[in-house]
């Protein structure tokens, strides 16, 4: 397996998402930038995060913890392909300092062609390690044939293609780690216990991440309030 040195020291660990949208309490770069300390301090090896504000104040923060960029956008017409979906965005993001940069690697029509060509782009631009986000086997097998640096989960469950599940689609992993990939393979969405990241990883994952259940209180308060209503 080859592995890109910005994901060395990520191997078999917990990367955390940290990410709120303009709606929701914790929205902002600088309380993204504490949420990141938080996660740092609790034994995250890397962090994910959207924006280029919410990159640059994480990385001014930590600058030796690697970090895994993305812009959403949505882009008119391609409104399902909002992970960085072009070039434009994915030069911003690798300027705002991530060492890795995700994007929607689905194959489905992005706004500058497909996935494929995405990927060649912002390699051939940034000069940085791509993660593709995937949803689907073939999604994976696709991006590793683009010139990925490294697969993730993050997209299934979220195409029309792919199972709709509660939690983590374990058997995606498990399916991709089979074919014994060339480049790793990170796991994430809907991870919500320290139990299914272990399942992930015993499963064939590289590390995997985890975003909601950490780093949302409305989500894990809501989680809580649901269960008691249930009692």
């Amino acid at each position: 397996m080859q592995i890109h040195p910005s994901l060395a020291s990520m191997r078999g660990g917990l990367i955390v998402s940290c990410q709120a949208l303009p709606e929701e309490p914790l929205y902002g770069a600088e309380i993204m930038a504490r949420m990141a300390r938080a996660a740092k301090e609790g034994g995250a090896v890397g962090i994910r995060a959207n924006t280029p504000d919410d990159i640059r104040a994480i990385k001014a923060t930590l600058p030796n913890l690697p970090l895994i960029g993305l812009w959403k956008v949505v882009v008119p017409g391609f409104e399902d392909v909002y992970i960085t979906p072009r070039l434009a965005e994915a030069a911003t993001v690798a300027a705002s300092g991530a060492d890795i940069i995700a994007l929607d690697a689905t194959l489905r029509l992005h706004p500058e062609g497909s996935a494929a060509e995405l990927i060649h782009s912002v390699k051939a631009h940034t000069g940085k390690a791509v993660m593709a986000d995937i949803a689907t086997e073939a999604d994976a097998m696709a991006a590793i044939e683009a010139g990925a640096d490294v697969l993730s989960t993050t997209l299934s469950g979220y195409t029309a293609d792919s199972p709709t599940l509660d939690g983590p689609d374990i058997e995606l992993v498990a399916r991709l780690a089979r074919r014994n990939l060339p480049i790793p393979l990170i796991a994430e969405g809907r991870i919500h216990t320290p139990e299914q990241a272990r399942a992930a990883l015993d499963a064939g994952a590289f590390a995997v991440v985890v975003g909601g259940a950490i780093t949302r209180p409305q989500q894990i308060a809501r989680r809580f309030a649901v269960a008691l209503k249930s009692v």
